[in-house]
């Protein structure tokens, strides 16, 4: 067995899983008898969807945490909805079982480097998606996610000047829809950027009747051709209500998953991206989170997420504002 330094040095706990254990099973007894709630994004593996209690995109596990009365939240997803949690309810556990689990959008925005930005573009207001460390989130006015930008940037007064960070894609779509100018920071995902054009417009010509469902993330061409372009939950709902048969998915591979079991009649086919030697795209952040690590995670009640809490107090204000507006429009 490692020892806790070794676990540390790992970010997971790798203990083997003992032979003959029914893991599914015991991570539920585990989950039940320490009042723990499992949480999972659309973009983390099928099987543990199926498991978690609650499953949805970055909104709906913002509001789902805010809410909950269990002692211990479970974020099956990356490190920053792990922090998210913990700054909604610092009085709880927060675990992540993989804390190597970052986001590559996240990433690329450095908090002393956006708040040298934003110092550089007085008088704004700084909105970010909820893609960003606890730190950048701290140096923000409100932060938004794909569901609710559109709605919350139009609720600002027309003349606001807006910084918006980190997702450019996101941004200049915003813009797009909304005729504002925000000052974009130039930030990416690096699985929306991967989409190609031309593979996903092969793939419309293999299947005409196919309607393309696109994430915001996505570079500008390739929401162009999108038939519906919207947050994982808005994409998923309307693959529900569409009487469409077929859909070419543009967003992280792992939300067809939920669309297939919600659409069992339904074909749903995973735009490719530019890498020939990939049949989908996928986020490797995501993916990290195995059944092997929530059940460690669970037994062990680790790897904790942490905030400081000087940085969980300025970052809190953004993220309630966004509760606030988003219940405020029904969001």
């Amino acid at each position: 067995m490692l020892t806790k330094e070794e676990w540390t040095a790992k970010g997971y706990v790798d203990e083997p899983i003992p032979e003959g254990i029914d893991l599914k099973a015991e991570i539920r007894r585990m989950a039940r008898e320490k009042n723990a709630v499992i949480m999972a994004h659309y973009y983390v593996s099928g099987e543990i969807q199926d498991l978690a209690d609650f499953v949805g995109d970055s909104l709906a596990l913002a509001q789902q945490a805010a809410k909950t009365d269990a002692k211990i939240i479970v974020m099956c997803g990356v490190h920053f909805m792990g922090e998210t949690n913990k700054i909604l309810c610092p009085d709880k556990t927060v675990l992540v079982p993989d804390l190597n689990a970052t986001c590559s959008l996240a990433e690329s925005c450095p908090a002393d480097e956006f708040k040298k930005f934003v110092e550089a573009h007085p008088d704004h207001t700084v909105i970010s998606y909820v893609n960003t460390t606890a730190a950048t989130k701290a140096v923000t006015d409100v932060v938004v996610t794909s569901g609710n930008a559109r709605q919350i940037v139009e609720s600002l007064p027309k003349d606001e000047k807006i910084i918006f960070g980190p997702d450019q894609n996101l941004g200049n779509y915003i813009n797009s829809i909304t005729g504002r100018q925000m000052i974009l920071w130039n930030g990416a995902c690096h699985v929306h950027e991967k989409f190609s054009l031309e593979k996903i417009l092969e793939l419309k010509r293999q299947h005409p009747e196919a309607k393309i469902l696109v994430h915001p993330e996505c570079k500008g061409p390739v929401v162009r051709v999108a038939d519906k372009v919207g947050s994982t939950a808005a994409l998923l709902k309307f693959a529900i209500n569409d009487d469409a048969t077929e859909f070419i998915v543009a967003t992280e591979s792992g939300i067809l998953h939920e669309m297939q079991k919600r659409c069992p009649e339904k074909t749903f086919i995973p735009a490719p991206p530019n890498d020939s030697t990939c049949a989908c795209n996928e986020c490797n952040y995501m993916k990290l989170i195995t059944l092997q690590k929530l059940y460690n995670c669970l037994k062990y009640e680790w790897p904790q997420v942490e905030v400081e809490p000087e940085i969980a107090e300025k970052a809190i204000r953004p993220i309630n504002r966004m509760l606030e507006i988003s219940a405020r429009l029904g969001l």
